[in-house]
């Protein structure tokens, strides 16, 4: 069940707070992206080993209609702070579903993920960890469009630091899957969109990438193997686009279940969503083919990964038997970045689309620590 009313509430209560003068200039005046709505102490059961305090966060950014409301969690280590206050790494987390259920907020971070994200708490960094827009407040997810997604991830820095005092300016965002196009968006805005921070760098995990090229293949006879897990992520990602583009008339392209599991993508808890879809292929949810200049211009706005515009260090891993985003598509991405001049750090591991994100642990820790110093 959605929480409208008390989301609504909130906003309402903030709008009446925070309501400009007679003359005041609308745009410069009211709570911008990063605002806190609310916050509270987050149950104890959903803390990470590692922390000293946590909060469930309802916060403020900007998607594709304007300022929203977004949801998150802020993790804190124990003890004094250091000089200046914690650093902060802005966790991006991976695909965990695509309804308010499965908003980590709720849940906590996933399995998966926990111990990873838990290490940079036990190494001396706060975590302020975005549910992204959708997930856990009103309206469709926009999965992959990395643009709002970004966002949510900065403002999630700034709400964070809002809520805390002891947190420093100084921030990193890491990332996987999902999360990993998340922060690499994130990188690319990280010092115009929130000027007033201290952004380093960004570290992401098999990054999904040259989705928007695979894409124009996409129609009736698009092979029935897949990617792991193809169906459901592809469900996301049309229910996000059909929102984004209204205009497209998306249903159009969709048979029956297509339709069926674009409506319900955000509405049902993932495993349920899996279940639902398991068996049934990309081709059986298209009637006709994506390869329509439309639907192709809007996929690359919506999916393009930036090649260039990067002002502080990237690394981006890549496990060699990664099952949900395969090594050439990244190989690809790594490529137009490294001849567009991007300051990458490239590195590859043994590992699938998980296990090489604790293979790289190490090197992600020192990589972090190094763009502090």
């Amino acid at each position: 069940m959605r929480r409208w009313w008390r989301i609504l509430a909130l906003l309402a209560l903030v709008s009446v707070l925070w309501a400009p003068p007679v003359g005041a200039d609308p745009l410069r005046s009211g709570p911008g992206p990063g605002a806190v709505v609310d916050s509270s102490g987050l149950p104890p059961e959903l803390w990470l080993r590692g922390t000293g305090s946590a909060y469930r966060m309802t916060y403020l950014t900007t998607d594709r209609h304007g300022i929203t409301p977004c949801t998150g969690m802020l993790f804190v280590p124990p003890g004094a702070p250091p000089p200046g206050g914690w650093p902060v790494i802005a966790w991006a987390h991976g695909t965990v579903g695509n309804s308010d259920a499965d908003a980590p907020s709720v849940t906590g971070v996933d399995p998966q993920s926990s111990d990873y994200v838990s290490s940079w708490l036990q190494l001396g960094y706060a975590v302020a960890a975005t549910d992204y827009v959708g997930l856990g407040t009103p309206g469709v997810p926009p999965y992959l469009d990395g643009k709002v997604a970004g966002r949510s991830v900065v403002d999630s820095v700034r709400a964070a630091r809002a809520i805390d005092a002891d947190l420093s300016a100084t921030w990193m965002t890491v990332g996987l899957s999902e999360g990993g196009q998340a922060a690499v968006f994130a990188a690319h805005v990280a010092t115009t969109y929130a000027p007033e921070l201290d952004y380093r760098g960004a570290v992401a995990n098999g990054v999904p990438s040259n989705i928007e090229t695979v894409a124009n293949w996409s129609g009736p006879l698009f092979p029935p193997q897949g990617l792991a897990g193809l169906t459901v992520y592809m469900s996301y990602l049309i229910a996000g686009v059909r929102d984004a583009y209204p205009q497209l008339d998306v249903d159009s392209y969709l048979t029956p279940v297509g339709r069926q599991f674009a409506d319900a993508a955000p509405e049902v808890p993932f495993r349920q969503f899996a279940d639902m879809t398991r068996n049934v292929s990309v081709a059986q949810m298209l009637s006709r083919p994506l390869d329509v200049p439309a639907v192709q211009d809007a996929l690359r706005e919506y999916l393009e990964v930036p090649v260039a515009g990067y002002d502080r260090p990237l690394l981006l891993v890549q496990g060699i038997t990664d099952a949900s985003v395969p090594i050439p598509l990244t190989e690809k991405l790594v490529s137009e970045m490294r001849s567009a001049g991007t300051n990458l750090d490239y590195r590859v591991y043994s590992g699938g689309h998980v296990g090489s994100m604790y293979q790289a642990g190490p090197d992600q820790a020192a990589f972090i620590a190094g763009l502090i110093r």
